[in-house]
């Protein structure tokens, strides 16, 4: 019984990390949509935004998981995300996470799925 419960556990922390990522490739597309709109209109769809992600944050936090987003930081190659455009750069380039394709979902226990980046120089 308890395998059953393991494997039950399992099942549904997969699917909750699915839905999150989901969740969050829709808020990222949802947020570039609500910037087309002028500011007064777009406003309101803002605090609709927010709080789906409050809510999506919430219940990974209930599950002891959370996003993670690297937007912006300097890239290293033991972080927990592959690079998509790796290939495009040399090896004394200095790297900045431009673009988070996927989040890092971390649990209690360390990572639980790795992220997908999309990379740019660095300015010197």
């Amino acid at each position: 019984m308890t395998t059953d419960n393991n494997q039950n556990n399992e099942q549904l922390e997969r699917s909750l990390i699915d839905v999150a990522v989901e969740s969050w490739r829709f808020s990222k597309l949802f947020a570039r949509v609500v910037n087309k709109l002028d500011a007064g209109e777009g406003a309101r769809y803002v605090n609709q935004l927010r709080y789906f992600q409050k809510k999506v944050e919430d219940s990974l936090d209930a599950s002891g998981l959370k996003l993670v987003n690297v937007e912006g930081q300097l890239f290293d190659p033991g972080m927990a995300a592959s690079a998509l455009n790796i290939g495009d750069f040399g090896p004394d380039d200095h790297l900045l996470v431009d673009q988070m394709v996927e989040p890092i979902i971390m649990g209690p226990e360390g990572l639980k799925k790795q992220g997908t980046v999309m990379l740019r120089k660095a300015e010197s």
